[in-house]
């Protein structure tokens, strides 16, 4: 079962005619997903992706023309936020923004406007979203990907491919796979996806991968205490990383007094049952003795 999106999403890109849109867009209609449309201003009536689909030059005519009810934002860094305001002002309820770079300052009121306007976003600067054998909403490789019941959030992209894969390669598919992102403005966290997978029947175990900086995986640890009563493994990247020095992205940043270090992370989650996993590659062991598989 899914917790976001199915073989029943109808899905737009925004950006679609552009080089990452249409490479994405090609891709996602090959894993075959229901891709219904795109949007990019001043293209309209134009046909992408080898005249597959149709081009619209707002979202409110996509939506109207296609019903569409998600789309993903394939656009540079200065307008994915308006792109964003507007699949949410055309009343798309599930936006995915995969666009890197984006101002947390432009941020703060672009998820503001989204809950305002009852949507939820997931990104920016985030891989997506997979339903394995049902959808491909972002950049998430569909190939290493297979159904079955763990269900996983992160906010690495990269890691995120290596845990599937890992999970797949010894028998063990997924729900969902969602990719959180690592900006300090998200329109999802780990406590919402956490909640859905509690939720959805067809998860038995949940994968949480989260990275040094913030306190987003001490919020996690305290909710997974008081809410959910499924095994969680985990695996918080940047374990060797100097203190106090920023990594990668503004996301992944340990402030002063050691908050945000990989070690006060792990401490939390294990003192509320998770199970940490040392490296990477530990993690689909881990899930499998959780499963007692």
């Amino acid at each position: 079962m899914s917790i976001l999106a199915d073989k029943n999403t109808r899905l737009i890109v925004q950006g679609i005619t552009g080089r990452e849109g249409e490479f994405h867009s090609r891709q996602m209609l090959e894993y075959g997903t229901n891709l219904v449309g795109g949007v990019t201003p001043g293209r309209g009536g134009q046909k992408a992706v080898d005249g597959r689909v149709p081009v619209f030059n707002t979202v409110k005519q996509a939506v109207k023309e296609t019903g569409a009810n998600a789309t993903v934002i394939y656009v540079p860094a200065a307008f994915a936020p308006d792109a964003v305001r507007e699949a949410a002002d055309a009343g798309i309820p599930l936006i995915v923004c995969i666009t890197e770079g984006v101002p947390a300052l432009d941020m703060v009121s672009t998820y503001e406007f989204v809950k305002l306007k009852g949507s939820r976003l997931i990104g920016p600067n985030c891989p997506g979203l997979l339903t394995p054998g049902e959808a491909k909403l972002g950049i998430i490789p569909g190939s290493i990907a297979k159904p079955g019941p763990v269900g996983v959030v992160s906010k690495s992209g990269t890691l995120t491919y290596e845990a599937v894969d890992a999970l797949t390669r010894i028998g063990l598919g997924q729900t969902s796979i969602v990719g959180i992102g690592g900006d300090p403005i998200i329109g999802t966290n780990f406590i919402d996806v956490l909640a859905m997978f509690q939720a959805d029947p067809a998860t038995e175990a949940i994968v949480l991968i989260g990275e040094i900086g913030g306190n987003a995986e001490q919020d996690a640890a305290a909710f997974i205490k008081e809410n959910v009563t499924k095994p969680v493994v985990s695996f918080i990247a940047g374990q060797s990383a100097p203190p106090g020095k920023r990594m990668g992205h503004a996301g992944a940043i340990i402030g002063a007094g050691g908050e945000g270090t990989a070690q006060e992370k792990i401490a939390a989650l294990e003192a509320v049952g998770a199970k940490v996993a040392k490296l990477p590659t530990d993690i689909a062991k881990l899930v499998a003795e959780s499963l007692g598989k």
